[in-house]
């Protein structure tokens, strides 16, 4: 046998029962998600701002980081509405490489996948309970889900992932808003695809059941850029990719039309400190076009404590080991900036 079954984790059912979420951050988790909901379905005129590292690999820090988005998150909250990232499963393109605080709690140490869940779940909860935000995940691993279910504000499909039957799947039956990246080959048709899929109601097996969802009214598009044949990164957030999008979602029929930019990544070019800019830009269009301004729900931005990105070992508090993020002071200037230009 190819794989070696070092031991049974335990279900979801228990990992909650034995970190239990409290009462006060459930009322939190409700509160936030019905305002989440609420600027999906047009009720509500502010921003989603989805920013947060790359990736989770530092428990402190990602707290410290949080409590710093609270204050600003008070003095933009007519305007803007922040979920921050705790991304605890980084994709890889290869496979190789850290994967997340979810396989290495200690990225200097062997993976340990059960000390990673117990890890995730607790960073989560005590995101609600110290700053009062509920947070945004990547849902690399479907069947994960449960685990943070109850405490989990905002997920998203990467761009390999989005063709994968079982994300949408699963994405259907998620209670949360739930955004569905642009393959990396561009082919927005997938996304919508993907989208269609996980606003449908399905019956399918997850987590040895035989389960039915309802559908996700609150599946939508993020926009990352994409590679072309050349392997060469191009964007998709400029005027003319917005307005195809507005047609798109025109003739789709899909319920609440939404798309979140995605800053980084290959809209980028993977040059993080374009991030600014790119922003700007998309709040830009949205001036110049109602239905773009409709359309475009938020954003995605790649932020942490210091600018760029280190080595696994450098120990630099507060800088990713994953892709470069934007430093405080140009997030807090961004996050400033987009409230005075929405």
């Amino acid at each position: 046998m190819s794989m070696d079954f070092k031991r049974k984790l335990p279900i979801p059912m228990e990992i909650k029962e034995k970190f239990p979420l409290s009462y006060e951050g459930s009322q939190i988790k409700a509160k936030r998600d019905k305002e989440l909901a609420d600027i999906f379905e047009g009720k509500d005129n502010r921003m989603a701002l989805i920013i947060g590292p790359c990736s989770a690999d530092n428990e402190d820090a990602v707290i410290d980081y949080i409590l710093r988005l609270r204050k600003v998150q008070e003095k933009v909250e007519d305007k803007i509405f922040i979920v921050p990232r705790i991304y605890t499963n980084k994709p890889r393109t290869t496979g190789d490489g850290y994967k997340g605080m979810l396989h290495q709690p200690n990225p200097e140490k062997d993976p340990d996948m059960l000390e990673g869940l117990i890890a995730i779940r607790k960073l989560h909860m005590r995101a609600i309970n110290e700053t009062g935000f509920t947070c945004a995940d990547e849902m690399l691993y479907p069947e994960n889900y449960r685990y943070l279910s109850d405490v989990l504000g905002y997920s998203a499909v990467g761009a390999r992932s989005v063709e994968n039957q079982f994300h949408r799947l699963v994405a259907s039956g998620m209670e949360i808003p739930v955004g569905m990246k642009n393959p990396t080959s561009g082919d927005i048709s997938v996304m919508m695809n993907s989208i269609t899929a996980a606003q449908h109601s399905h019956t399918f097996l997850y987590r040895g059941w035989e389960v039915k969802s309802t559908g996700n009214p609150h599946a939508h598009a993020i926009l990352r850029g994409y590679m072309n044949k050349h392997g060469q990164s191009m964007p998709n957030y400029h005027y003319e990719d917005l307005l195809h999008l507005c047609e798109t979602y025109a003739e789709s029929g899909l319920n609440n039309p939404a798309v979140i930019i995605d800053t980084n990544h290959a809209n980028s070019g993977k040059k993080y400190l374009e991030q600014v800019r790119i922003a700007k830009d998309v709040i830009h269009s949205c001036t110049h076009s109602n239905d773009i301004k409709k359309l475009v729900k938020g954003f995605m931005i790649e932020s942490y404590i210091e600018d760029g990105a280190q080595k696994i070992g450098e120990n630099i508090y507060g800088k990713s080991i994953t892709d470069p993020c934007l430093g405080w002071e140009k997030t807090e200037k961004l996050i400033m900036d987009i409230a005075d230009l929405i």
